[in-house]
């Protein structure tokens, strides 16, 4: 329990539990955060293929004449650019520019699109987004409660992704329906590892069913189920920030490096008046890659970062790496250490801890083998 509110489940709880997963609470919902244990799921995703359970993300569905325009004026990234099919990463801003949650919109048809957003905040993006709504042209529904979600991510994905289809794989970025055993599915080739990866999204009722089956037919290929710790050492080693530590209110997507992802020549949209103002300012802060240049314990989010003796920061996000062998993390560094392989320290449990800055990301794809 959080104070008097129950803590959410996802439809493949159950099933969490029947494999000997340790859960946690993560946002309010009862997540998985190991099953064999995260270095094990670590590698099966770089070297193999990991399943993970993402039915806690949110699934916004909107449509209508107006819905292009009506989301270009919310969101930071070009909805114009979008091809049917396609898909683009993009954030909703407060007035001041920060960041209230980082997403993934999908044109599935002309006038058609599905958002998908960050469990915490689900109930957060749909109040915001339903009080900006125009009286007319736009259709607005939240089906988060009645969806699924699966990412299968490493890899051997895209081998199993032919077994379980059959039929041509979704390029990067994009999203396609399709139909398995009566089964629809919202099939999109994204994801947060670094590795080929797809994401299945279904009704809720054909969850277990779903989990099982794919687990099934990849265990030959080293498929494993997955859990949220080897998420977070596999996307901070490929530097992908997560909402609510590497991504907040008080920071802009300019000073988190993603500028890329923010189209100000659009005459509008919530927020670009402040990003316009900070460009034209100077950035003062920029999120920054550390890693240890020496063997300790892990570092983690808001511990210490020191330059000649001085805090400067704290680390947003922090983890050992499995595949590097030393701590890694994530700061919003002054502009002028943000440099890469500026000396640094962290402070770890009252010790000192050499650090530098790294360019971006710590840990190259691995591809696919096939």
């Amino acid at each position: 329990m959080t104070g008097t509110t129950a803590l959410k489940r996802t439809p493949l709880y159950d099933e969490h539990l029947r494999l000997g997963a340790k859960v946690i609470d993560f946002g309010g919902w009862l997540m998985p955060v190991q099953y064999s244990g995260i270095v094990a799921e670590h590698q099966a995703v770089r070297e193999n293929a990991g399943l993970f359970d993402i039915s806690h993300m949110g699934q916004f569905f909107v449509s209508g004449p107006r819905a292009e325009a009506w989301l270009n004026g919310l969101l930071t990234n070009n909805i114009e650019r979008l091809a049917p099919g396609g898909g683009q990463y993009t954030f909703l801003l407060n007035e001041g520019g920060g960041v209230i949650d980082d997403l993934i919109v999908y044109r599935l048809v002309d006038n058609e699109f599905l958002l998908v957003v960050n469990a915490a905040k689900v109930e957060e993006d749909s109040a915001w987004m339903r009080g900006r709504l125009e009286p007319e042209g736009i259709d607005f529904t939240d089906r988060s409660p009645q969806y699924a979600g699966l990412a299968l991510q490493g890899p051997k994905a895209p081998r199993l992704f032919d077994e379980l289809f059959g039929v041509s794989r979704p390029a990067r970025n994009e999203a396609r329906r399709m139909t398995r055993d009566g089964v629809p599915f919202v099939v999109a080739c994204t994801g947060y590892t670094g590795e080929e990866g797809y994401e299945f999204f279904f009704p809720a009722a054909a969850a277990p069913a779903q989990w099982n089956y794919i687990l099934e037919k990849g265990a030959a290929l080293g498929l494993k189920p997955c859990g949220l710790g080897s998420r977070d050492t596999l996307r901070l080693e490929m530097c992908y920030p997560l909402n609510g530590s590497d991504l907040s209110p008080d920071h802009t997507p300019l000073e988190a490096g993603l500028s890329i992802f923010v189209d100000l020549n659009k005459p509008t949209f919530v927020g670009r008046e402040a990003l316009v103002r900070q460009r034209a300012e100077g950035i003062p802060l920029r999120l920054a890659p550390i890693r240890m240049k020496e063997k300790g314990p892990p570092p983690r989010a808001h511990y210490p970062v020191l330059k000649d003796g001085q805090k400067v920061a704290e680390l947003s996000s922090g983890t050992l790496s499995p595949s590097l062998g030393c701590g890694i993390g994530m700061a919003y560094l002054p502009a002028g250490l943000a440099r890469i392989g500026e000396e640094l320290e962290i402070e770890i449990r009252g010790r000192r801890f050499a650090a530098t800055v790294e360019r971006k990301p710590f840990r190259k794809p691995s591809g696919n083998p096939e």
